[in-house]
């Protein structure tokens, strides 16, 4: 796998003035499980082996880099990006040219046979690309996206978010869902980022991802968390975080200024995200970010759902766009916070 674009990325020629772009911009895909009656299956996702996900994750053009695990989830660092894996719910999130999709229909197979589970809810998100046009046919374009997943699912729901013509967010989705356990998912996808904190996820200033890790800060947004990280060669970094109870956060990052690019994505519980926001945006110092936040009725998360209805701005930035959804069992938020103003990051 060539690795020097970053995040583990296959170099990509183009016209700019570095010679190569990468897309950082993920494509997510969460799925939650629910066991079938009888049979001698164990019901439980993690009994699928590394070798076994080795195989599938070929289908996506991703390696497997290292693996952490506690008694709740097995997260896997990728080439491109993360592969976290509980008892009943699989994440997976890969960037640059991968083809997720290519991998569902395998995937759902090889949980039917070796688990004997069956499909309780999904969600496929991603932003739109930078690039589009040098993505893989089969993702090229979201409606192309909704015609290999309406063939799998017949009660199917695709939504667009945004505006069109510039930061849009696609999610979809199915009608029904059987979730009954708290649950949220908060992501904050951000662009434009600062050079001086971006220079700390390259080899020329951090020998690997520890030293980046602490270097930039990240060890603290989450204190006690297990981390797994990895700095790419000669650039581009990837962390994955565990917590009790099956809670993680992961950041995956792009730092050229042509096309810089990260992602932050948790689903720890919380009462308000307003600090943890703060505490992220400050580290990265980007020009502007989409956020997203799922929480459903069970979770106390749900609670921010209302409040971030009135926060038109975060230090710094100000709230450009904003939709609120009720989706099956889930509230959702879209919002997109540009720099109100600019502020000289100093040296990490």
């Amino acid at each position: 796998m060539d690795q020097h674009a970053t995040t583990g990325g296959e170099e990509i020629a183009d016209s700019t003035d570095c010679g190569h772009f990468f897309e950082g911009t993920e494509k997510l895909l969460e799925i939650w499980f629910a066991r079938n009656n009888g049979g001698g299956n164990p019901g439980d996702l993690r009994s699928i082996s590394r070798e076994e996900w080795v195989t599938l994750l070929k289908l996506v053009h991703c390696e497997i880099i290292s693996s952490k695990q506690d008694a709740d989830m097995i997260a896997y660092l990728l080439s491109e990006s993360s592969l976290f894996v509980s008892k009943r719910r699989i994440i997976l999130k890969t960037c640059g040219r991968t083809t997720l999709l290519a991998a569902l229909t395998p995937l759902l197979s090889l949980v039917k046979q070796k688990c004997g589970m069956q499909v309780m809810d999904i969600f496929y998100s991603r932003k739109n690309y930078m690039r589009p046009e040098l993505q893989h046919e089969l993702h090229q374009s979201f409606d192309d996206e909704v015609k290999v997943l309406d063939k799998l699912f017949d009660n199917g729901a695709a939504y667009a978010l945004g505006r069109l013509n510039r930061d849009t967010w696609y999610l979809y989705t199915i009608e029904t869902s059987g979730i009954n356990e708290p649950d949220q998912t908060l992501e904050l996808l951000m662009q434009d980022l600062d050079s001086t904190r971006m220079s700390a996820f390259t080899k020329a200033v951090c020998k690997d991802g520890l030293e980046a890790t602490k270097k930039s800060g990240i060890d603290q947004i989450i204190p006690g968390a297990i981390i797994d990280d990895f700095l790419f060669e000669p650039c581009g970094y990837s962390m994955n975080a565990i917590l009790p109870n099956g809670a993680y956060f992961t950041i995956h990052i792009t730092p050229e200024p042509e096309f810089s690019y990260v992602s932050f994505e948790t689903n720890v519980e919380m009462s308000t995200y307003e600090e943890l926001i703060l505490r992220v945006l400050d580290i990265f110092q980007p020009k502007k970010f989409l956020m997203t936040l799922f929480a459903n009725p069970g979770s106390s998360a749900n609670d921010f759902y209302s409040d971030i209805h009135n926060i038109g701005q975060i230090k710094g930035f100000s709230r450009h766009d904003h939709q609120l959804c009720v989706l099956k069992s889930y509230n959702l938020t879209c919002s997109v916070y540009k720099r109100s103003q600019q502020i000289e990051a100093p040296p990490i």
